[in-house]
Formats: C-alpha cells, structure tokens, sequence
C-alpha cells in the first residue's frame, strides 16, 4: 500500500470516527427519546415508592418521556440493583438507592456484583428522619434514661426492628455499640408488625422511620424520645437529636439515584440537572415535605463520595453487630 493510500485511508477513517462521536454526543444531547425505567427496590405505597413517583413525573415533565416506577422489591433490595447493573449503560435504567445499598456491601457475604463500583451516581434526593421511641410504660422519657435504665437491667430490653440489616436494625446497634448498653434484638418483616407489638408491650425499644410512626406517636401509642438526623425534626417540633446525648450519632434514612457504570457523563449531567431543578421547585419541596423528607440535593462526585461514606460507616456497624442476612 503506497504512502497516498495509507493516508487517504487514514482520513476516511478518522473521519467515520469524528462522525461516530458526533452520533454518540447527539444522542446524549437528544436523550431521552423513550421512557426510562426508575427500578426502586421497594413494595409499592412506601415512602422510597411515594418520592420517586414524585421525582418521576417531575422529570416526565421536564424531559419529554416518561419516568416508569419499576417496584421490584426483594432480598433486601439486591434484586433490583442486579436489575439495573446487568441493564445497558444508556441512561434508560436506573435505581433508587437507599442505606440498604450500603449495608448489603458488608451484610451479604457473595453478591454477584460490587455496589460501588458497577454503578455511577447521579444525585441526592431526600433524607428520612429515624426515631427513638418506646412503649409508654418504660420508666424512661429521655435518652439519658433510658440509657441508665438498660445499663442497670442488662438484656431485659428488646429492641425491635423491621428487619436483620435493616436502617432500623443497624440504627439500633449503632445505639447500642455507643453506649455500651445491651438490649436483644427482635427482627420483624417490615415496620408495622414491629410498631404493634412495640404497643402492645411485647418489645421496648425501637428505630423506625418518622413517617411510619408519626401517627403512633401523635396519639401517645408510642413514646419518642430523639430523632437520629443531625437537626431536630420539624414533624417533631421540641423533640431533641439522639446527637445531643450521643455527639456524633446519626442514622438517617435516605435516597438518591444511581445508574449504571459507563452511563455518558452527558446524560448523568442532565438527569442530575433535572432533578436538582426539582428539588428547589418549591411544589415538589411541599410534596416530597409531605412524606416527612427533608432535601438532599448533591453533585455527582459528592453523592459518589457520600455512598462510599455510608458503606464504609454501615460496614463497621454490620462487622461489629455480627449481623448475617437472612
């Protein structure tokens, strides 16, 4: 092949290159241009279920196409997040993620996939408070006394929970690893069976979600002693932070989007652009409020920091709990 032709050849195929990113960069510019699947790990009617729609027809709107909620709930949320890796990287599947996605990483001793790294993040949604609350006829109406009151009767409390490895679990152990106290640990299948036997007295303690126990709470069923976020609730005006006890004790729930590793940069830009427009949209701030979260609007790079933070805080926790999934 002459010197002419191998440069002739060359110059065709840089340029079939050029036109093939151009191709690639239109179509993220142009995306979407059909409806994205939202897979949220979640049974229909939850809190994570009542945000995303929320989010989803927010960005429905916004974008052109609409944002299809996938519940696909199970083995504490892994099979959706198995969903969304083995999806294509094209920004037309993503996930929901939760604290379940960063206490699985340690709970689960062989999942088929690493949580951190197949996947890319794209924004921060919102945050869920957690309570600290107990039957009413425990002699304790604050932290503090409660604390006393299980150091002096060791493993007469039980502490229930809506699940092994749950947020309310692992909220529960962290309580317990801070304070030296020991309470035995009573799993439940989901937050509800948990609360009524919470009521009815055959447990003590326990850390649920602010949205599931505030009608409890309002009629004196159940007793709130904190609320584990770093700022004071404005559900619960008055109640105090487990911090102001504990300094530096903080289990909140919270939520987010991820997609999958090698998503275009150009696509995680407009889905986070989108949703940060949202979160600062004062009629979607009122309706996510309504569901007890608070806003929490982040970058890429600092959700992407953030997850890294929560897995590597929940791993100790998991490793020091010895809890096992189920």
């Amino acid at each position: 092949m002459t010197f002419r032709m191998k440069f002739l050849r060359n110059l065709v195929l840089g340029i079939v290159g050029l036109l093939i990113a151009g191709l690639g960069s239109a179509s993220a510019v142009d995306y979407p241009t059909r409806p994205v699947r939202w897979i949220v790990g979640y049974p229909a009617g939850g809190a994570a279920d009542i945000v995303a729609r929320i989010m989803g027809q927010w960005l429905s709107e916004r974008l052109g196409q609409s944002f299809i909620i996938e519940n696909k709930s199970g083995a504490g949320t892994n099979i959706a997040t198995q969903a969304v890796i083995a999806a294509p990287p094209d920004g037309y599947t993503l996930l929901w993620v939760s604290p379940a996605n960063a206490i699985n990483a340690t709970l689960y001793e062989a999942l088929p996939f690493n949580f951190l790294r197949d996947t890319v993040p794209v924004a921060g949604l919102v945050r869920f408070a957690l309570v600290l609350e107990v039957n009413p006829k425990l002699p304790a109406t604050t932290v503090a006394e409660l604390i006393a009151y299980a150091k002096a009767n060791p493993s007469l409390l039980s502490m229930a929970s809506f699940g092994v490895g749950t947020s309310s679990h692992l909220a529960g152990e962290l309580f317990k690893t801070m304070t030296g106290v020991r309470m035995v640990h009573v799993p439940y299948r989901g937050s509800a069976p948990a609360v009524t036997d919470l009521i009815a007295g055959q447990t003590h303690v326990m850390f649920d979600n602010l949205t599931s126990s505030l009608a409890q709470i309002q009629s004196g069923a159940v007793r709130v002693l904190a609320v584990t976020t770093e700022a004071q609730s404005g559900m619960l005006p008055g109640i105090p932070t487990l911090a102001e006890t504990l300094p530096g004790f903080e289990a909140s729930g919270w939520s987010g989007i991820v997609a999958p590793r090698g998503t275009p940069p150009e696509i995680v830009e407009r889905l986070h652009r989108e949703v940060d427009a949202g979160l600062a949209n004062p009629n979607v701030g009122a309706r996510l409020a309504e569901v007890g979260s608070t806003l929490m609007p982040m970058m890429p790079p600092q959700f992407g920091a953030f997850l890294t933070t929560e897995t590597e805080k929940w791993g100790k926790v998991v490793k020091s709990s010895g809890a096992k999934a189920e």
